[in-house]
């Protein structure tokens, strides 16, 4: 990857004006691998996948208005989001408070009644030297620093990239409140799914066990064929429970996640019980435009802007501070004689600061910002590989749970079928009541496989539009919460 320059460089004083009079490395944005450009490697059939770019809101796709709902719904009252809107207040403050450094500063003062003693203004007055007068000061002064090496400039460059970052960052979090929106809700509807197959696998296995006990009780079949029976039963009723529990912890994920207690679970998406599914080609796009979307690559680039503007914060600590200061002054025995200006004294000229015995902290400090800004670099190129993996690897575990969904279809219609014919078989004698339960385990494992297939292609969805970064664009702007009282 093309590098941004990190060294920071000591030019004389024309040199520094000629740049602008602002020293420090200039920041320009790191470029991305080539290869990360075009379509992405684990692209899928024309039919499973689109060169199409995502849409902001991926998950209206679903074409399911529970969903919608409840992904407006975290996206503004989630607590991590406000969370990260109140840092992103946090960092604007900052920034306003860079940009105060290109105004003058001033400061009022004024005392008084105060009791002094003057011995040179008594003798001049023929007085006694033991005189004493009450007298009354105030004074304005105002002074501005100029900015010639650019440290305001720097710092102010530092502070806007560093709430874009903070900004980012936020959009990092409605990406990930979104995705785990949907997913909680995709969880939910295939654990009902799933609970729902399994219930419908009981009846079946409920029925052979209630025929085998009239089979046994009539002396066609013996305590050991009940015995084998009433394990298959115990097994359909032990599937049902799990199921419950992670359903109902699904529905309290949500529910967090909307800004919600557990009591206030939603009605309307606990009484989902399919999982929603795209039919339709999922749009992804290419590498260019995963980069450009992410945020958290956006988050790590204005990082590393951040990082290198602070060294030419840290640089300018090598040149002198120079100032242009004014005040005025009055002092008088009475409150009305400070307005006499005839009194009055001022001052106005520039000022000049210069560390020079303490250069070697200068040195350092720029050698300390040097080194976060090449972590910085480090970072960026970092995020960028997980972007590119994350994505890929999301598509890649998609594409291989359409084709497992593809095959489990196919074995659970087979196992219906075998189990009707097995159960037709047995009835007319041709058939082991052996090969009836063997029949019936292979089509309840069938349908319980595929329902929970249907779960997983829910969530590998939602992990793909997540991967892919979309979901903050057109959300909503959500406010800091107040303090009490503040």
């Amino acid at each position: 990857m093309r590098r941004v320059v990190l060294a920071a460089s000591w030019p004389a004083l024309g040199a520094a004006l000629l740049e602008g009079c602002a020293v420090g490395p200039r920041f320009k944005p790191p470029a991305t691998p080539a290869s990360a450009q075009g379509p992405f490697v684990s692209a899928m059939p024309p039919e499973q996948s689109a060169p199409a770019p995502l849409p902001p809101l991926w998950w209206r796709l679903y074409s399911d208005p529970v969903l919608d709902g409840l992904v407006r719904q975290a996206l503004t009252q989630n607590q991590d989001l406000k969370a990260a809107a109140a840092n992103l207040a946090y960092a604007q403050a900052l920034l306003e408070e860079a940009r105060a450094g290109r105004f003058p500063s001033t400061d009022l003062t004024a005392s008084g009644p105060v009791y002094a003693r003057s011995t040179l203004q008594a003798l001049s007055s023929g007085m006694s030297a033991k005189a004493a007068s009450t007298v009354y000061t105030a004074g304005l002064t105002a002074s501005y620093q100029v900015d010639l090496f650019g440290r305001i400039r720097r710092g102010i460059q530092a502070a806007r990239a560093n709430a874009e970052a903070t900004q980012a960052a936020e959009d990092v979090v409605r990406v990930t409140v979104a995705g785990q929106t949907a997913s909680a809700y995709a969880d939910i509807c295939g654990f009902g799914e799933q609970i729902d197959v399994a219930r419908r696998s009981l009846d079946l296995v409920q029925q052979t066990y209630d025929l085998t006990v009239t089979e046994r009780d009539a002396g066609a079949l013996s305590d050991f064929d009940l015995a084998r029976e009433g394990v298959i039963l115990a097994q359909a009723k032990a599937a049902i429970p799990p199921l419950e529990g992670q359903r109902r912890a699904a529905l309290f994920t949500l529910a967090a996640l909307i800004g919600r207690t557990p009591a206030q679970v939603p009605a309307e998406a606990a009484a989902c019980r399919s999982p929603p599914r795209i039919t339709r080609p999922l749009p992804v796009g290419d590498g260019a435009a995963l980069l450009k979307r992410r945020p958290d690559v956006r988050e790590a680039e204005r990082n590393l802007a951040a990082a290198t503007f602070r060294i030419g914060v840290a640089a300018a600590d090598l040149y002198p501070t120079i100032s242009i200061g004014g005040a005025v002054s009055n002092a008088a025995t009475t409150v009305g004689g400070l307005g006499n200006t005839a009194a009055a004294s001022y001052s106005i000229g520039p000022l000049l600061n210069w560390s020079f015995p303490n250069i070697l902290v200068a040195r350092a400090r720029i050698h300390e910002a040097g080194a976060q800004a090449s972590g910085a670099l480090a970072s960026f190129d970092g995020v960028v590989l997980t972007a590119l993996g994350d994505t890929e690897k999301a598509l890649s575990t998609y594409g291989a749970e359409l084709d497992h969904h593809l095959a489990l279809a196919d074995a659970s219609k087979n196992a219906d079928e075998a189990l009707r014919l097995a159960d037709v078989q047995f009835k007319a004698g041709a058939a082991s009541f052996l090969d009836l339960i063997t029949a019936e385990q292979t089509a309840v494992a069938a349908d319980q496989a595929l329902a929970q297939s249907d779960q997983t292609i829910s969530d590998d969805q939602v992990a793909v539009f997540q991967a892919l970064g979309g979901g903050w664009e057109g959300a909503p702007t959500v406010a800091a919460p107040r303090i009490p009282g503040a």
